[in-house]
Parts: C-alpha cells; structure tokens; sequence
C-alpha cells in the first residue's frame, strides 16, 4: 500500500477529506504523516484526533530553505513516505524535496490553472468576475503552480452569488475529486 505524507498550512479540510476517502476504501493508501508549517493550524488538532503523528517545519528555526527541507527529508525517509500531497500548504518546494520526490507531489489548487496562481485564488477569480470557476490538481514543480496539470474540475458561477457560496462550492469539489485523483495516479504508478 502507497504511504503518504499529508503538507498542510492551515485548517485541514482537505486534510480529512482525504483521511476520509482512506477510511472508506476510495483512496488505497496509508496516511503515515502531516507535515505543517504553522504550529498553531488546526490541521494539526486533525491529524491528532486520527491519531497521524505530524511534524512541524517552522522556516525561521532553520538557516535556510535547504535545511529546512533536509530535515523534512530525514522525516518523510523515517516515515517510508511514497507520495507528497499538498493540501493547503503555503510554502513554495525546492530542489531537495523535488528531487528527492519526481512526480510524486501532488497539490490542489483553487482555481483553473494557469489562471489566478497563489494566495486566494477565489478572490482573485472574483475581483475578475470569472464566470467559470473550478480546481486544479497538479504536479509540483519549483514555481507558484506552474506544475504540469493533472485534472482540471470546473462549474459556472451562478448570477449574484456570492464569495461564501463559490467558496463552499470549490471547496466540495476539492474534497470530492482530490481523493479521487490520488487514487488513479497511485494505481497507475504501480
């Protein structure tokens, strides 16, 4: 069975949805580990009460980037770690992780990539007035998602709804297709 580590930087919805699908038998995996960046996520209280040991990577205790992801590595190699799965994590990967894991780092992104890249992608596609609206999952690489596209999900935004309401739906189809799509790469890799 495929071992994952979980990257997560905040509240952990995609989090749980995929400890979720690992549950029922639509995602064939073992989550071994969180990976978090911020000691006060609730992801954390998440991954406690599934009882996966997480490990926390603040960026400011180490003296750079690479010894940070040094110490990452020592962690993910302890964990037997097969697949990276971001799901929320706000920090940009570099060279030791990437090359350490090709093709096997996958991350979600909210919105139809390559548009509205970075932080609060929904509110960018709103301020835009963006009529369709959806995710992306993708490969990893060294940029702010520019990895190559895995699956694309999309919807129409409804005349006057409001951010709450696309945000609540984006974030349905995130917990419904990510599990999913982790799924098929991991029984196409084998």
């Amino acid at each position: 069975m495929r071992k994952i580590v979980v990257f997560a930087s905040g509240n952990g919805s995609n989090f749980t949805a995929i400890v979720e699908a690992v549950k029922s038998g639509k995602l064939q995996a073992e989550i071994v580990g969180l990976i978090c960046d911020q000691p006060k996520a609730y992801v954390l209280q998440r991954a406690n009460d599934e009882n996966i040991p997480a490990a926390i990577f603040v960026r400011s205790e180490f003296s750079d980037k690479n010894a940070m992801e040094t110490a990452m590595l020592n962690q993910l190699t302890e964990w037997h770690a097969d697949w990276l799965v971001l799901a929320g994590y706000m920090r940009i990967l570099g060279e030791v992780l990437l090359r350490a894991y090709p093709r096997h780092i996958i991350n979600i992104h909210p919105s139809l990539l390559p548009k509205y890249r970075g932080k609060d992608a929904i509110g960018q596609a709103i301020a835009a007035d963006a009529k369709i609206v959806g995710i992306t999952i993708h490969y990893v690489d060294e940029g702010m998602d520019t990895g190559e596209s895995i699956a694309q999900f999309m919807f129409e935004v409804k005349e006057g709804e409001d951010r709450d309401s696309v945000e609540h739906r984006i974030h349905a189809l995130e917990h419904q297709k990510y599990p999913a799509v982790l799924q098929t790469l991991m029984e196409e890799s084998k």
